[in-house]
């Protein structure tokens, strides 16, 4: 089954979890849309903005529309207990990806434990945020979600090129949805899966070698490395 996620003038549109989770594997296909998408994100993530609003946590990978000429730029971000909800304090790492994502479906997947998070596409680690303290790591429960949207104030290159719906509709596709983990109300016992085949549970030696090539080859913007960012507010770099 594919499903498709739809914006136009009149809306965007998106999908959601029935049930939150604290902990787990949530993947999925996308194949995105080509051509002049400026100003469009295409996304997947988790959070739990509608139970905690103003003060909301949220995991997320993000597409980032492009004019023709350049490519898309995956956008992982990292928010928790507010630091979205207007006081934005943002812990973004972007990278260019190493094939075209709309001419197919490629997978992408977040993995949350309560120790780490890591990032996947096509299976291969792109990013891993650690759990450093309480303050600087998600831990309520969250749904998982899918949409389209306009965010041309930002999106692409800092909101130089806004949305222009004379390319409308803009289409994201998804489809083989992963969703493995611990539900909000699962016993303490309920632990969510590894992302590695190392006996530690920790990336494995081939992971992280991926996982390096990824980000000196491809990383484009690291929020810790941002000389322009008051790096007391993210204590974790």
């Amino acid at each position: 089954m594919i499903v498709c996620s739809t914006f136009c003038v009149t809306a965007g549109s998106g999908f959601k979890s029935i049930k939150p989770y604290k902990s787990g594997y949530f993947g999925t296909a996308v194949k995105l849309h080509p051509g002049y998408t400026a100003g469009v994100i295409t996304s997947f993530y988790l959070s739990n903005g509608e139970d905690h609003p103003g003060n909301h946590d949220e995991i997320d990978i993000e597409f980032l529309g492009t004019t023709p000429d350049k490519p898309y730029i995956l956008q992982t971000n990292v928010y928790m207990r507010g630091s979205g909800d207007g006081n934005i304090i943002g812990r973004e790492h972007r990278i260019h990806l190493w094939f075209d994502p709309t001419q197919d479906f490629h997978d992408y997947a977040i993995l949350w434990t309560p120790n780490e998070i890591i990032f996947f596409v096509d299976d291969v680690p792109i990013r891993r945020y650690p759990r450093k303290s309480d303050e600087t790591f998600p831990l309520r429960p969250m749904y998982v979600y899918g949409s389209i949207w306009d965010a041309s104030s930002w999106a692409t290159e800092n909101g130089r090129y806004k949305a222009n719906y004379g390319y409308q509709p803009f289409v994201g596709r998804y489809r083989n949805f992963k969703l493995k983990g611990c539900e909000a109300d699962s016993p303490l016992s309920c632990l969510p899966p590894s992302g590695s085949p190392a006996a530690t549970g920790a990336l494995s030696y081939q992971q992280a070698v991926a996982m390096q090539w990824v980000q000196s080859r491809y990383k484009v913007y690291d929020y810790c490395l941002d000389p322009k960012r008051d790096q007391t507010q993210t204590p974790e770099c």
